[in-house]
Protein backbone atom coordinates (compact mmCIF):
# COMPACT_ATOMS: atom_id res chain seq x y z
CA UNK A 1 0.00 0.00 0.00
CA UNK A 2 1.39 3.40 -0.97
CA UNK A 3 2.14 5.99 1.65
CA UNK A 4 0.77 9.53 1.60
CA UNK A 5 4.01 10.86 2.99
CA UNK A 6 7.09 11.87 1.12
CA UNK A 7 9.96 9.47 1.63
CA UNK A 8 12.24 10.32 4.55
CA UNK A 9 15.47 11.73 3.06
CA UNK A 10 17.51 10.09 5.81
CA UNK A 11 16.50 6.65 4.52
CA UNK A 12 17.67 7.46 1.01
CA UNK A 13 20.72 9.52 1.93
CA UNK A 14 23.18 7.06 0.43
CA UNK A 15 21.42 7.36 -2.93
CA UNK A 16 21.18 11.12 -2.74
CA UNK A 17 24.93 11.71 -2.70
CA UNK A 18 27.10 8.92 -4.04
CA UNK A 19 30.21 10.11 -2.23
CA UNK A 20 32.82 8.10 -0.39
CA UNK A 21 32.86 9.70 3.09
CA UNK A 22 36.45 8.70 3.67
CA UNK A 23 37.51 10.89 0.75
CA UNK A 24 36.08 13.96 2.47
CA UNK A 25 37.94 15.99 5.06
CA UNK A 26 34.75 16.31 7.10
CA UNK A 27 31.39 14.65 6.99
CA UNK A 28 28.89 14.39 9.82
CA UNK A 29 25.23 13.45 9.59
CA UNK A 30 25.22 13.90 5.82
CA UNK A 31 27.29 17.07 5.95
CA UNK A 32 30.29 18.03 3.84
CA UNK A 33 33.30 20.18 4.49
CA UNK A 34 32.74 23.88 3.82
CA UNK A 35 35.41 26.55 3.70
CA UNK A 36 32.97 29.02 5.25
CA UNK A 37 33.39 27.24 8.58
CA UNK A 38 36.86 28.05 9.88
CA UNK A 39 36.78 25.51 12.70
CA UNK A 40 38.17 22.04 13.00
CA UNK A 41 36.18 19.56 10.87
CA UNK A 42 33.99 17.02 12.63
CA UNK A 43 35.57 13.63 13.12
CA UNK A 44 34.72 11.06 10.46
CA UNK A 45 33.53 8.65 13.16
CA UNK A 46 30.38 10.79 13.49
CA UNK A 47 29.42 10.33 9.85
CA UNK A 48 26.44 8.05 10.47
CA UNK A 49 25.12 9.57 13.70
CA UNK A 50 21.53 10.72 14.14
CA UNK A 51 21.35 14.50 14.28
CA UNK A 52 18.38 14.41 16.67
CA UNK A 53 20.43 12.36 19.13
CA UNK A 54 23.47 14.55 18.52
CA UNK A 55 21.82 17.76 19.70
CA UNK A 56 19.77 16.25 22.53
CA UNK A 57 20.79 17.98 25.79
CA UNK A 58 20.57 16.27 29.15
CA UNK A 59 17.36 16.60 31.22
CA UNK A 60 19.25 18.67 33.80
CA UNK A 61 20.42 21.11 31.13
CA UNK A 62 16.88 21.50 29.81
CA UNK A 63 15.45 22.04 33.28
CA UNK A 64 18.05 24.65 34.23
CA UNK A 65 17.48 26.46 30.91
CA UNK A 66 13.72 26.60 31.46
CA UNK A 67 14.01 27.74 35.07
CA UNK A 68 16.48 30.43 34.08
CA UNK A 69 14.03 31.81 31.50
CA UNK A 70 10.95 31.43 33.75
CA UNK A 71 9.44 29.26 31.03
CA UNK A 72 6.96 27.48 33.36
CA UNK A 73 5.37 30.84 34.18
CA UNK A 74 5.42 31.98 30.55
CA UNK A 75 3.88 28.71 29.35
CA UNK A 76 1.11 29.15 31.88
CA UNK A 77 0.39 32.58 30.40
CA UNK A 78 0.48 31.21 26.84
CA UNK A 79 -1.78 28.24 27.51
CA UNK A 80 -4.35 29.95 29.76
CA UNK A 81 -7.25 30.99 27.49
CA UNK A 82 -8.73 34.40 28.15
CA UNK A 83 -11.04 34.58 25.12
CA UNK A 84 -12.39 31.09 24.27
CA UNK A 85 -14.11 32.37 21.13
CA UNK A 86 -10.90 33.79 19.69
CA UNK A 87 -9.13 31.04 17.74
CA UNK A 88 -5.97 33.12 17.19
CA UNK A 89 -5.37 33.81 20.87
CA UNK A 90 -2.76 31.07 21.27
CA UNK A 91 -0.74 32.55 18.41
CA UNK A 92 -1.19 36.30 18.93
CA UNK A 93 -0.71 36.33 22.70
CA UNK A 94 2.94 35.09 22.70
CA UNK A 95 3.70 37.63 19.96
CA UNK A 96 2.35 40.45 22.15
CA UNK A 97 4.32 39.09 25.11
CA UNK A 98 7.46 39.23 22.99
CA UNK A 99 6.72 42.84 22.02
CA UNK A 100 6.39 43.70 25.70
CA UNK A 101 9.73 41.96 26.37
CA UNK A 102 11.39 44.19 23.77
CA UNK A 103 9.89 47.22 25.54
CA UNK A 104 11.28 45.85 28.81
CA UNK A 105 14.77 45.37 27.39
CA UNK A 106 14.64 48.85 25.86
CA UNK A 107 13.63 50.30 29.23
CA UNK A 108 16.57 48.50 30.81
CA UNK A 109 18.98 49.99 28.28
CA UNK A 110 17.57 53.47 28.82
CA UNK A 111 18.24 53.14 32.55
CA UNK A 112 21.56 51.26 32.34
CA UNK A 113 24.16 53.22 34.31
CA UNK A 114 27.20 51.60 32.66
CA UNK A 115 29.06 54.34 30.75
CA UNK A 116 30.92 51.89 28.49
CA UNK A 117 28.02 50.13 26.75
CA UNK A 118 27.03 50.84 23.13
CA UNK A 119 23.72 52.38 24.17
CA UNK A 120 22.95 54.04 20.83
CA UNK A 121 23.47 50.79 18.92
CA UNK A 122 21.39 48.90 21.47
CA UNK A 123 18.49 51.31 21.00
CA UNK A 124 18.77 51.16 17.21
CA UNK A 125 18.72 47.37 17.18
CA UNK A 126 15.86 47.17 19.68
CA UNK A 127 13.82 49.69 17.70
CA UNK A 128 14.37 47.67 14.52
CA UNK A 129 13.38 44.45 16.31
CA UNK A 130 10.24 46.05 17.75
CA UNK A 131 9.18 47.26 14.29
CA UNK A 132 9.74 43.76 12.87
CA UNK A 133 7.53 42.34 15.62
CA UNK A 134 4.81 44.93 15.01
CA UNK A 135 4.80 44.04 11.32
CA UNK A 136 4.53 40.33 12.10
CA UNK A 137 1.68 40.94 14.55
CA UNK A 138 -0.18 42.82 11.81
CA UNK A 139 0.28 39.83 9.48
CA UNK A 140 -0.99 37.45 12.16
CA UNK A 141 -4.22 39.38 12.77
CA UNK A 142 -4.90 40.36 9.15
CA UNK A 143 -8.57 39.66 8.53
CA UNK A 144 -9.15 38.54 12.14
CA UNK A 145 -12.55 39.85 13.26
CA UNK A 146 -12.91 37.68 16.37
CA UNK A 147 -10.33 39.49 18.52
CA UNK A 148 -11.62 41.15 21.72
CA UNK A 149 -11.79 44.87 20.92
CA UNK A 150 -13.35 48.06 22.21
CA UNK A 151 -15.27 50.36 19.88
CA UNK A 152 -13.35 53.52 19.09
CA UNK A 153 -16.42 55.66 19.74
CA UNK A 154 -16.40 54.73 23.41
CA UNK A 155 -12.91 56.15 23.96
CA UNK A 156 -11.93 59.80 24.57
CA UNK A 157 -10.38 61.81 21.76
CA UNK A 158 -6.64 62.18 21.49
CA UNK A 159 -3.98 63.36 19.02
CA UNK A 160 -5.81 66.67 18.44
CA UNK A 161 -3.99 68.88 15.93
CA UNK A 162 -4.83 72.41 14.86
CA UNK A 163 -7.09 72.55 11.84
CA UNK A 164 -7.79 68.80 11.79
CA UNK A 165 -10.35 66.52 13.35
CA UNK A 166 -9.33 64.67 16.48
CA UNK A 167 -8.46 60.97 16.28
CA UNK A 168 -9.60 58.37 18.75
CA UNK A 169 -6.87 56.53 20.59
CA UNK A 170 -6.06 54.89 23.88
CA UNK A 171 -2.89 54.34 25.82
CA UNK A 172 -2.41 51.05 27.62
CA UNK A 173 -2.15 51.52 31.36
CA UNK A 174 0.19 48.59 32.01
CA UNK A 175 2.50 48.49 28.99
CA UNK A 176 6.03 49.76 29.54
CA UNK A 177 5.65 51.80 26.36
CA UNK A 178 3.24 54.07 28.23
CA UNK A 179 5.92 54.80 30.86
CA UNK A 180 8.45 56.21 28.37
CA UNK A 181 7.12 59.80 27.85
CA UNK A 182 8.72 60.95 31.10
CA UNK A 183 12.08 59.27 30.46
CA UNK A 184 15.02 61.21 29.08
CA UNK A 185 15.83 60.25 25.50
CA UNK A 186 12.80 58.01 25.08
CA UNK A 187 10.23 60.42 23.64
CA UNK A 188 11.40 60.26 20.01
CA UNK A 189 11.83 56.49 20.15
CA UNK A 190 8.31 56.08 21.52
CA UNK A 191 6.83 58.30 18.83
CA UNK A 192 8.57 56.33 16.07
CA UNK A 193 7.20 53.07 17.45
CA UNK A 194 3.67 54.49 17.72
CA UNK A 195 3.78 55.63 14.11
CA UNK A 196 5.07 52.17 13.12
CA UNK A 197 2.07 50.62 14.87
CA UNK A 198 -0.24 53.03 13.05
CA UNK A 199 1.26 52.17 9.65
CA UNK A 200 1.53 48.39 9.97
CA UNK A 201 -1.86 47.89 11.62
CA UNK A 202 -3.54 49.44 8.57
CA UNK A 203 -3.83 45.90 7.18
CA UNK A 204 -5.68 44.69 10.29
CA UNK A 205 -9.33 45.27 11.25
CA UNK A 206 -8.26 46.75 14.59
CA UNK A 207 -5.27 48.46 16.17
CA UNK A 208 -3.28 47.66 19.30
CA UNK A 209 -4.31 50.53 21.55
CA UNK A 210 -0.83 51.47 22.77
CA UNK A 211 -1.26 55.18 22.11
CA UNK A 212 -0.94 55.22 18.31
CA UNK A 213 -2.96 57.93 16.49
CA UNK A 214 -5.63 55.53 15.09
CA UNK A 215 -6.57 57.98 12.36
CA UNK A 216 -8.98 55.47 10.84
CA UNK A 217 -10.93 55.22 14.09
CA UNK A 218 -10.69 51.42 14.12
CA UNK A 219 -11.63 49.25 17.12
CA UNK A 220 -8.93 48.94 19.77
CA UNK A 221 -7.56 45.62 20.99
CA UNK A 222 -7.96 45.01 24.71
CA UNK A 223 -4.19 44.98 25.04
CA UNK A 224 -3.87 44.92 28.83
CA UNK A 225 -6.36 42.08 29.10
CA UNK A 226 -4.76 39.92 26.39
CA UNK A 227 -1.08 40.71 26.88
CA UNK A 228 -1.11 41.11 30.70
CA UNK A 229 2.08 43.24 30.68
CA UNK A 230 2.46 43.16 34.46
CA UNK A 231 2.58 39.36 34.50
CA UNK A 232 5.08 39.36 31.64
CA UNK A 233 7.25 41.82 33.56
CA UNK A 234 7.11 39.52 36.60
CA UNK A 235 9.00 36.89 34.55
CA UNK A 236 12.04 39.17 34.50
CA UNK A 237 15.39 37.58 35.30
CA UNK A 238 18.16 39.83 36.60
CA UNK A 239 20.86 38.52 38.92
CA UNK A 240 22.48 41.20 41.14
CA UNK A 241 25.92 42.19 39.96
CA UNK A 242 25.41 40.83 36.45
CA UNK A 243 24.12 43.59 34.14
CA UNK A 244 24.05 41.27 31.10
CA UNK A 245 21.94 38.65 32.90
CA UNK A 246 18.72 40.46 32.06
CA UNK A 247 19.88 40.87 28.46
CA UNK A 248 20.71 37.19 27.93
CA UNK A 249 17.53 35.91 29.57
CA UNK A 250 15.23 38.38 27.80
CA UNK A 251 16.71 37.59 24.38
CA UNK A 252 16.00 33.90 24.92
CA UNK A 253 12.51 34.66 26.27
CA UNK A 254 11.79 36.51 23.03
CA UNK A 255 13.11 33.47 21.16
CA UNK A 256 10.78 31.13 23.06
CA UNK A 257 7.76 33.41 22.55
CA UNK A 258 8.14 33.46 18.77
CA UNK A 259 8.82 29.72 18.68
CA UNK A 260 5.42 29.35 20.35
CA UNK A 261 3.95 31.47 17.55
CA UNK A 262 5.68 29.33 14.91
CA UNK A 263 4.40 26.13 16.50
CA UNK A 264 0.82 27.39 16.29
CA UNK A 265 1.29 28.48 12.68
CA UNK A 266 2.71 25.09 11.66
CA UNK A 267 -0.35 23.35 13.09
CA UNK A 268 -2.60 25.76 11.17
CA UNK A 269 -0.63 25.06 7.97
CA UNK A 270 -1.23 21.33 8.32
CA UNK A 271 -4.95 21.90 8.87
CA UNK A 272 -5.26 24.13 5.82
CA UNK A 273 -3.32 21.78 3.55
CA UNK A 274 -5.55 18.88 4.57
CA UNK A 275 -8.59 21.08 3.93
CA UNK A 276 -7.34 21.90 0.41
CA UNK A 277 -6.67 25.58 1.16
CA UNK A 278 -3.27 25.94 -0.51
CA UNK A 279 -3.33 29.74 -0.64
CA UNK A 280 -4.16 30.05 3.06
CA UNK A 281 -1.45 27.55 3.98
CA UNK A 282 1.08 29.41 1.82
CA UNK A 283 0.29 32.72 3.55
CA UNK A 284 0.99 31.18 6.94
CA UNK A 285 4.14 29.50 5.61
CA UNK A 286 5.52 32.86 4.54
CA UNK A 287 4.84 34.15 8.07
CA UNK A 288 6.80 31.20 9.49
CA UNK A 289 9.68 32.19 7.23
CA UNK A 290 9.50 35.73 8.64
CA UNK A 291 9.46 34.33 12.18
CA UNK A 292 12.78 32.54 11.59
CA UNK A 293 14.28 35.78 10.27
CA UNK A 294 12.98 37.56 13.36
CA UNK A 295 14.63 34.91 15.56
CA UNK A 296 17.89 35.60 13.77
CA UNK A 297 17.56 39.34 14.41
CA UNK A 298 16.77 38.57 18.06
CA UNK A 299 19.87 36.46 18.61
CA UNK A 300 21.92 39.12 16.83
CA UNK A 301 21.37 41.34 19.89
CA UNK A 302 23.91 39.22 21.75
CA UNK A 303 26.71 40.73 19.67
CA UNK A 304 26.24 44.10 21.39
CA UNK A 305 26.71 42.73 24.91
CA UNK A 306 29.82 43.86 26.75
CA UNK A 307 32.39 41.04 26.32
CA UNK A 308 33.79 41.13 29.85
CA UNK A 309 30.40 41.29 31.56
CA UNK A 310 29.09 38.47 29.41
CA UNK A 311 32.09 36.17 29.91
CA UNK A 312 31.81 36.55 33.66
CA UNK A 313 28.10 35.75 33.49
CA UNK A 314 28.75 32.84 31.14
CA UNK A 315 31.08 31.22 33.67
CA UNK A 316 28.63 31.55 36.55
CA UNK A 317 25.79 30.19 34.42
CA UNK A 318 28.02 27.22 33.44
CA UNK A 319 27.16 27.73 29.78
CA UNK A 320 30.58 26.43 28.82
CA UNK A 321 30.51 23.30 30.97
CA UNK A 322 33.06 20.74 29.72
CA UNK A 323 33.18 17.04 30.56
CA UNK A 324 35.87 15.86 32.91
CA UNK A 325 38.87 14.15 31.42
CA UNK A 326 38.62 10.40 31.64
CA UNK A 327 34.82 10.31 31.73
CA UNK A 328 33.17 9.03 28.57
CA UNK A 329 30.10 11.17 27.93
CA UNK A 330 29.53 9.73 24.47
CA UNK A 331 28.55 11.77 21.47
CA UNK A 332 25.46 13.15 23.18
CA UNK A 333 27.51 15.79 24.99
CA UNK A 334 27.35 19.18 23.27
CA UNK A 335 29.65 22.12 23.89
CA UNK A 336 27.93 24.76 26.00
CA UNK A 337 28.07 27.47 23.35
CA UNK A 338 25.08 25.92 21.56
CA UNK A 339 22.86 27.32 24.31
CA UNK A 340 19.82 27.54 22.05
CA UNK A 341 19.89 23.75 21.59
CA UNK A 342 18.75 23.40 25.20
CA UNK A 343 15.42 24.78 24.04
CA UNK A 344 12.88 21.98 23.66
CA UNK A 345 10.65 24.28 21.64
CA UNK A 346 13.43 25.14 19.18
CA UNK A 347 14.12 21.48 18.48
CA UNK A 348 10.40 20.73 18.10
CA UNK A 349 9.74 23.63 15.74
CA UNK A 350 12.83 22.74 13.68
CA UNK A 351 11.60 19.16 13.40
CA UNK A 352 8.09 20.35 12.47
CA UNK A 353 9.53 22.52 9.69
CA UNK A 354 11.35 19.50 8.28
CA UNK A 355 8.18 17.41 8.51
CA UNK A 356 6.35 19.81 6.22
CA UNK A 357 7.63 17.43 3.54
CA UNK A 358 4.87 15.03 4.57
CA UNK A 359 2.32 17.58 3.32
CA UNK A 360 3.77 17.71 -0.20
CA UNK A 361 1.87 14.65 -1.56
CA UNK A 362 -1.42 16.00 -0.17
CA UNK A 363 -0.78 19.45 -1.64
CA UNK A 364 0.16 18.10 -5.07
CA UNK A 365 -2.56 15.44 -5.07
CA UNK A 366 -0.24 12.53 -5.84
CA UNK A 367 0.73 9.73 -3.48
CA UNK A 368 4.43 9.18 -2.92
CA UNK A 369 5.92 5.88 -4.06
CA UNK A 370 6.91 3.90 -0.92
CA UNK A 371 9.69 2.27 -2.94
CA UNK A 372 11.30 5.63 -3.63
CA UNK A 373 10.13 5.98 -7.22
CA UNK A 374 10.00 9.35 -8.98
CA UNK A 375 6.19 9.53 -9.16
CA UNK A 376 5.86 12.56 -6.89
CA UNK A 377 8.84 14.30 -8.45
CA UNK A 378 7.41 13.88 -11.95
CA UNK A 379 4.05 15.23 -10.81
CA UNK A 380 5.71 18.32 -9.36
CA UNK A 381 7.71 18.79 -12.57
CA UNK A 382 4.52 18.63 -14.60
CA UNK A 383 2.91 21.12 -12.24
CA UNK A 384 5.79 23.55 -12.65
CA UNK A 385 5.65 23.29 -16.45
CA UNK A 386 1.90 23.43 -17.04
CA UNK A 387 0.46 25.77 -14.40
CA UNK A 388 1.16 28.78 -16.61
CA UNK A 389 -0.73 27.23 -19.53
CA UNK A 390 -4.07 26.77 -17.76
CA UNK A 391 -7.23 27.50 -19.71
CA UNK A 392 -10.55 28.81 -18.52
CA UNK A 393 -11.91 25.28 -18.26
CA UNK A 394 -9.24 23.98 -15.88
CA UNK A 395 -8.85 24.99 -12.23
CA UNK A 396 -5.81 27.05 -11.35
CA UNK A 397 -2.99 25.27 -9.51
CA UNK A 398 -1.00 28.42 -8.83
CA UNK A 399 -1.86 28.17 -5.15
CA UNK A 400 -0.08 24.82 -4.98
CA UNK A 401 3.03 26.34 -6.58
CA UNK A 402 2.95 29.16 -4.03
CA UNK A 403 2.68 26.62 -1.22
CA UNK A 404 5.61 24.55 -2.48
CA UNK A 405 7.71 27.69 -2.85
CA UNK A 406 6.85 28.75 0.70
CA UNK A 407 7.85 25.30 2.00
CA UNK A 408 11.32 25.76 0.58
CA UNK A 409 11.46 29.35 1.86
CA UNK A 410 10.94 27.97 5.37
CA UNK A 411 13.78 25.51 4.80
CA UNK A 412 16.11 28.31 3.69
CA UNK A 413 15.26 30.44 6.72
CA UNK A 414 15.87 27.50 9.11
CA UNK A 415 19.30 26.87 7.60
CA UNK A 416 20.10 30.60 7.72
CA UNK A 417 19.24 30.69 11.42
CA UNK A 418 21.55 27.84 12.38
CA UNK A 419 24.36 29.01 10.12
CA UNK A 420 24.20 32.53 11.54
CA UNK A 421 23.86 31.30 15.11
CA UNK A 422 26.97 29.19 14.62
CA UNK A 423 28.91 32.26 13.49
CA UNK A 424 27.42 34.19 16.42
CA UNK A 425 28.78 31.59 18.86
CA UNK A 426 32.28 32.20 17.52
CA UNK A 427 31.91 36.00 17.49
CA UNK A 428 30.52 36.23 21.02
CA UNK A 429 32.38 33.40 22.77
CA UNK A 430 35.53 33.06 20.70
CA UNK A 431 36.81 30.41 18.32
CA UNK A 432 37.54 28.14 21.28
CA UNK A 433 33.95 26.96 20.91
CA UNK A 434 35.19 25.06 17.86
CA UNK A 435 37.76 23.21 19.91
CA UNK A 436 37.17 20.40 22.37
CA UNK A 437 39.18 19.26 25.35
CA UNK A 438 38.05 15.66 25.22
CA UNK A 439 37.91 13.44 22.16
CA UNK A 440 34.33 12.37 22.86
CA UNK A 441 32.96 15.90 23.09
CA UNK A 442 31.34 17.73 20.17
CA UNK A 443 31.87 21.47 20.01
CA UNK A 444 28.89 23.80 19.93
CA UNK A 445 29.75 25.14 16.49
CA UNK A 446 30.09 21.63 15.06
CA UNK A 447 26.72 20.61 16.43
CA UNK A 448 25.07 23.71 14.97
CA UNK A 449 26.70 23.18 11.58
CA UNK A 450 24.88 19.88 11.13
CA UNK A 451 21.55 21.68 10.76
CA UNK A 452 23.08 23.64 7.91
CA UNK A 453 24.64 20.60 6.21
CA UNK A 454 21.57 18.35 6.25
CA UNK A 455 20.21 17.06 2.92
CA UNK A 456 17.24 18.94 1.38
CA UNK A 457 14.07 18.78 3.47
CA UNK A 458 12.01 18.37 0.29
CA UNK A 459 13.90 15.94 -1.99
CA UNK A 460 11.04 15.70 -4.50
CA UNK A 461 10.95 19.48 -4.91
CA UNK A 462 14.71 19.60 -5.13
CA UNK A 463 14.78 16.87 -7.77
CA UNK A 464 11.92 18.40 -9.75
CA UNK A 465 13.67 21.76 -10.00
CA UNK A 466 16.96 20.07 -10.89
CA UNK A 467 15.40 18.13 -13.76
CA UNK A 468 13.30 21.13 -14.83
CA UNK A 469 16.50 23.13 -15.19
CA UNK A 470 18.05 20.28 -17.19
CA UNK A 471 14.95 20.14 -19.41
CA UNK A 472 15.18 23.80 -20.38
CA UNK A 473 18.96 23.54 -20.73
CA UNK A 474 18.52 20.87 -23.41
CA UNK A 475 15.47 22.45 -25.05
CA UNK A 476 16.01 23.17 -28.78
CA UNK A 477 13.60 26.12 -28.55
CA UNK A 478 15.95 28.12 -26.35
CA UNK A 479 19.34 29.57 -27.21
CA UNK A 480 21.72 29.51 -24.28
CA UNK A 481 23.23 32.86 -23.37
CA UNK A 482 21.22 34.91 -25.88
CA UNK A 483 20.23 37.54 -23.32
CA UNK A 484 23.79 38.08 -22.16
CA UNK A 485 25.03 38.36 -25.74
CA UNK A 486 22.38 40.97 -26.49
CA UNK A 487 23.37 42.90 -23.37
CA UNK A 488 27.04 42.71 -24.36
CA UNK A 489 26.22 43.92 -27.88
CA UNK A 490 24.13 46.77 -26.51
CA UNK A 491 26.97 47.75 -24.17
CA UNK A 492 29.47 47.70 -27.04
CA UNK A 493 27.20 49.88 -29.15
CA UNK A 494 26.66 52.25 -26.24
CA UNK A 495 30.42 52.44 -25.62
CA UNK A 496 31.10 53.31 -29.26
CA UNK A 497 28.44 56.02 -29.27
CA UNK A 498 29.88 57.31 -26.03
CA UNK A 499 33.36 57.42 -27.60
CA UNK A 500 32.15 59.65 -30.46
CA UNK A 501 30.28 61.83 -28.02
CA UNK A 502 33.30 62.03 -25.72
CA UNK A 503 35.54 62.83 -28.70
CA UNK A 504 33.26 65.69 -29.70
CA UNK A 505 33.15 66.83 -26.09
CA UNK A 506 36.91 66.63 -25.83
CA UNK A 507 37.22 68.85 -28.95
CA UNK A 508 34.89 71.38 -27.43
CA UNK A 509 36.82 71.19 -24.18
CA UNK A 510 40.09 71.84 -26.02
CA UNK A 511 38.59 74.90 -27.65
CA UNK A 512 37.36 76.14 -24.30
CA UNK A 513 40.75 75.49 -22.74
CA UNK A 514 42.43 77.43 -25.56
CA UNK A 515 40.04 80.32 -25.04
CA UNK A 516 40.75 80.29 -21.32
CA UNK A 517 44.48 80.45 -22.00
CA UNK A 518 44.02 83.45 -24.32
CA UNK A 519 41.88 85.25 -21.74
CA UNK A 520 44.42 84.49 -19.01
CA UNK A 521 47.24 85.82 -21.20
CA UNK A 522 45.27 88.98 -21.96
CA UNK A 523 44.50 89.48 -18.27
CA UNK A 524 48.17 89.04 -17.42
CA UNK A 525 49.14 91.61 -20.08
CA UNK A 526 46.59 94.12 -18.81
CA UNK A 527 47.77 93.57 -15.25
CA UNK A 528 51.39 94.09 -16.29
CA UNK A 529 50.43 97.27 -18.20
CA UNK A 530 48.63 98.61 -15.13
CA UNK A 531 51.65 97.92 -12.97
CA UNK A 532 53.94 99.68 -15.45
CA UNK A 533 51.67 102.76 -15.62
CA UNK A 534 51.40 102.83 -11.84
CA UNK A 535 55.16 102.55 -11.45
CA UNK A 536 55.77 105.36 -13.96
CA UNK A 537 53.23 107.57 -12.16
CA UNK A 538 54.88 107.00 -8.80
CA UNK A 539 58.31 107.67 -10.23
CA UNK A 540 57.10 110.90 -11.82
CA UNK A 541 55.43 112.02 -8.59
CA UNK A 542 58.55 111.33 -6.59
CA UNK A 543 60.70 113.21 -9.15
CA UNK A 544 58.47 116.29 -9.00
CA UNK A 545 58.45 116.19 -5.21
CA UNK A 546 62.18 116.18 -4.82
CA UNK A 547 62.91 118.72 -7.53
Amino acid sequence: MESNQEADPRKSREGYRDVDPYKLSARNCGGVHCALFPGTPVEISLANCDIEALVQPSPDEVESYELYLHLPELRWLWHTPLCPNWSMEGIVKPALHSLEMVFRLTSSMLQDARPYIARDEWLRKLESLAIMEIELVSHLVEGDKKAPTTAAGSMPSAWQTAGARSSVSRTSQDSLLSKWPNWKGAQNLRMRLLYAIECHMLRAPFTLGLGEPNLAGKPLLEYDRICTPLQVFACRQAAPGHPEDHTLSTVHQILESWLMVAQGLLKAIEERVKAGDSEGAARKCWIVEKVWKLLLATMDLLQVMDPDDFMRLKHELAINTKPQVGINHGFEHIGGGAYCLRSTMLREVTRACKELRHLVPKAVGVEADPKGGPRLQEAIMGLFQTHGMETSGTPSRSGVIHLLQSFQAVEVSVRQFYFSYQQLVVAVMGSGEYKVDVQTEISAAEALSQFYFEPPYFPSLDGAKTFLGSYWHNSPDLEEGVIMRELAAAKTSSTQNGYHKDHHTQGSSAQLANGDAIMKEAFTSDQQLFLNVSLNHNQLHMHNGYS
